[in-house]
């Protein structure tokens, strides 16, 4: 149970209910963090704006490649809630979901392609405290994938970050999007 209550839809406002009732006929279910962040409506129209347009606007990178990133840094975190969330919706895009439990070894694991490897390293450094981000690994990553890719992996992290730790730090744990793929987090 998260440590913040969540916001009942009865509660949630005009537009609050609007935004539920798009959730949960796009995720089945009202998200949890949606529902929480509702307590703070600007900065909950903020998020939601936010994430909307970097959906949007994330297309340069192969979306295998960012997702993998973005749900490796959600295992180093340690958010129960975003690897549930994450495997649903890579599964739902037709990605592998299977070799998410082999994330750990993402270095050696035949599965994973060697732009995969440099973006999960990436997810690595960018996720470590403090980061240890070099200047050799982004030249990798940019013969890789360009300049706008590397700044679209680099936003895809950084935002996954944001929503893990601020997931974490509100108690907000699995909602059982994905059961049929539980991988081990943290």
């Amino acid at each position: 149970m998260a440590r913040i209550p969540a916001v009942p839809e009865r509660d949630a406002g005009t537009f609050g209910r609007l935004v539920y009732r798009i959730a949960r006929r796009r995720f089945g279910e009202v998200p949890e963090p949606f529902a929480v962040l509702r307590n703070h409506r600007k900065l909950f129209w903020a998020g939601l704006v936010t994430e909307l347009m970097v959906e949007k606007a994330a297309t340069g990178l192969p979306a295998a490649v960012r997702e993998l990133a973005v749900f490796r840094t959600a295992t180093v975190v340690g958010c129960s809630w975003c690897v549930d969330f994450g495997t649903m919706l890579q599964r739902l895009d037709g990605l592998d979901v299977d070799r998410l439990r082999n994330v750990d070894a993402y270095a050696t694991d035949p599965s994973f392609t060697a732009r995969e490897r440099l973006a999960v390293a990436y997810a690595d450094a960018m996720t470590a405290t403090p980061p240890t981000v070099t200047d050799s690994q982004v030249d990798e990553l940019v013969a890789a994938f360009g300049p706008a890719g590397v700044v679209e992996l680099t936003q895809a992290i950084g935002m996954e970050n944001l929503r893990a730790r601020t997931n974490h730090a509100l108690g907000i744990t699995e909602q059982g999007f994905d059961a049929a793929c539980r991988v081990r987090t943290g």
